[in-house]
């Protein structure tokens, strides 16, 4: 019975890894189904906030605009090899359980299937609602990716294949960071600033992964607030943040701990892009 539930839960990891590079890696979302036991999003297709109708063309080459997207890749670019760099290719991974605690520190506390399923299940069907959120506007621009306009590598090489064919504009990533970023804010609000400032530096992880442009995440930040607001709307989506709320109370009132490194962590973070905006 044991190996029997392991086996499940390994094969609903896999599941989850490939359905996360459905959700923000690949954005073309009308040729694919959900695989069976990935999580439903708790928004329809019609639901979320339509990208396309509500962002900016990206910025032309000549744009002032462009100007500082460029200023501030050369800038990332001198992280390469250093704490900072290794912290955005752990930030770019977006398949559970790994993704699930990536608010851990910031949090302090650890999110896991076992102890907190709820807020587990949250961030995983939120992921799904932010890769339609983003889908519209990714495949009308198709915007070609910092490491493929410069014929560089990223801080994820084996996601290139995948990114290469995939619109930069807006970051998928920073989206479901920021989202996922003020729902933690209400479930854990002593721990505001902190999660706050995490949702900010997984965003700015993707211009040091090489892999967005400034003006990516920062319309990443724009679109997430307005998923999260939506999502209030929904009664699911409600009833789930108040059992993560008290998931979260148990979990502290048992002194769990994040198992990430958070030291670490921290030091790694506090290296930061003096151009960003």
């Amino acid at each position: 019975m044991r190996h029997s539930r392991q086996s499940s839960s390994r094969a609903t990891s896999l599941v989850l890894v490939a359905f996360a590079f459905v959700a923000i890696g690949c954005g073309n979302q009308s040729a694919v189904k959900p695989a069976s036991g990935a999580p439903q999003g708790y928004l329809a297709k019609t639901e979320v906030p339509d990208s396309l109708a509500l962002l900016p063309a990206p910025p032309a080459k000549d744009a002032t605009a462009f100007a500082q997207d460029e200023a501030v890749s050369k800038e990332a670019h001198t992280m390469r090899d250093t704490p900072r760099w290794a912290q955005a290719a752990r930030d770019a991974v977006l398949s559970f359980p790994e993704a699930a605690d990536t608010f851990s520190c910031a949090l302090d506390a650890p999110v896991t299937q076992k102890e907190s399923p709820h807020l587990y299940a949250m961030l995983a069907r939120m992921l799904m609602d932010a890769g339609r959120t983003t889908a519209a506007a990714k495949n009308h621009y198709m915007r070609p990716r910092p490491f493929v306009a410069y014929g560089e590598s990223s801080c994820s090489p084996s996601d290139e294949p995948i990114l290469r064919t995939n619109g930069s504009y807006p970051s998928g990533h920073t989206t479901i960071g920021w989202a996922w970023a003020l729902v933690l804010t209400e479930i854990a609000p002593e721990r505001t600033d902190a999660i706050l400032a995490r949702g900010r530096s997984f965003g700015e992880s993707r211009l040091i992964c090489n892999v967005h442009w400034q003006s990516d995440v920062l319309q990443g930040y724009f679109l997430g607030a307005g998923l999260t607001a939506r999502l209030h709307a929904n009664a699911e989506f409600r009833s789930d943040l108040e059992a993560a709320k008290k998931e979260v109370a148990a979990v502290r009132a048992k002194g769990l701990k994040p198992t990430r490194d958070c030291a670490a962590e921290a030091t790694a973070l506090s290296q930061k892009l003096k151009v960003v905006m």
